[in-house]
């Protein structure tokens, strides 16, 4: 198996022992992104900036493997406070298209650096050829 590791400067760097992607064939595995601006490594300032920012850093990404969010086929979103749910649903309609990508969206106690959302996803590139 051969894996090729995405890395990009238009998305915050790995804060840990990860990867900003792995593509194994046509499937990216794009790990979880919070609302870290790219430049400043700082936190976006509130939900709905962070909401935007993690879909921003998923969208870098994915460019980077060489594809972009139309291309995600699953997605994940962590939320601290689930009562955030209807204004994330509003922004990703922002970023996604129909069809949607596959979603679970999961209520959790914590997140990295007192962020308010996380998102992580699946692409799978069409042929290019």
């Amino acid at each position: 198996m051969h894996k090729t590791i995405i890395v990009t400067r238009e998305a915050p760097q790995a804060i840990g022992t990860y990867s900003q992607a792995v593509r194994v064939g046509d499937t990216v595995y794009l790990s979880g992104q919070i609302g870290l601006e790219p430049a400043s490594m700082q936190l976006a300032e509130g939900i709905e900036a962070q909401i935007h920012q993690v879909f921003a850093n998923l969208r870098a990404v994915a460019r980077a493997a060489g594809g972009d969010l139309a291309d995600v086929v699953k997605l994940n979103v962590f939320l601290t406070d689930l009562g955030h749910f209807a204004m994330v649903n509003e922004i990703m309609a922002g970023y996604f298209t129909p069809p949607y990508p596959a979603r679970a969206a999961v209520g959790v106690a914590a997140l990295p650096r007192n962020a308010l959302v996380e998102a992580d996803a699946v692409l799978v590139l069409a042929d290019r050829t």
